[in-house]
């Protein structure tokens, strides 16, 4: 799988928040979480992380194209390392990019001591990562009466 990540400037921010609306607009239509949905999230939000030191966010390219996101969370004193949000664009799903991206930011941020947090109904998600070795914590977090997230961990 050929892919790279590069990392996303300030001056990136808007095709980032643009590209984010778009790959999650169908999951909060058929999930109404409107509080915690990465659609419904103002580019603002999206403009602070990016200039948080602990922040990296990277898109992830095939060729030229530019065909999704990762957000790495790495606070560089050995706490577990987040992911959150990744996501492919919807013409790319289904071609294993979300899993070389993840490969990726692991060679980037280290193996080990990872986490993030999904959408338990999304059973393709779900699949993904207990694929790459993450494993449920045992926490969920009901968000309304159609979607509960769920917890992973990798050691």
């Amino acid at each position: 799988m050929n892919i790279k990540l590069k990392r996303i400037s300030m001056a990136e921010c808007e095709k980032l928040w643009k590209m984010q609306v778009e790959a999650f607009s169908e999951l909060l239509e058929k999930y109404h979480d409107y509080e915690i949905s990465p659609a419904n999230e103002p580019m603002s939000r999206v403009k602070e992380r990016l200039i948080q030191p602990y922040t990296y966010y990277y898109f992830i390219m095939h060729g030229e194209n530019t065909i999704g996101a990762i957000r790495v969370v790495d606070m560089k004193d050995g706490s577990a390392k987040r992911i959150s949000p990744i996501f492919i664009m919807k013409k790319y799903r289904g071609n294993g990019y979300a899993y070389a991206a993840m490969r990726a930011a692991e060679e980037l941020h280290g193996n080990d001591n990872w986490c993030l947090d999904t959408i338990l109904q999304e059973e393709g998600n779900c699949h993904l990562y207990e694929k790459m070795g993450y494993r449920q914590t045992g926490e969920t977090q009901d968000i309304n009466d159609r979607m509960t997230i769920v917890f992973y961990e990798k050691k």
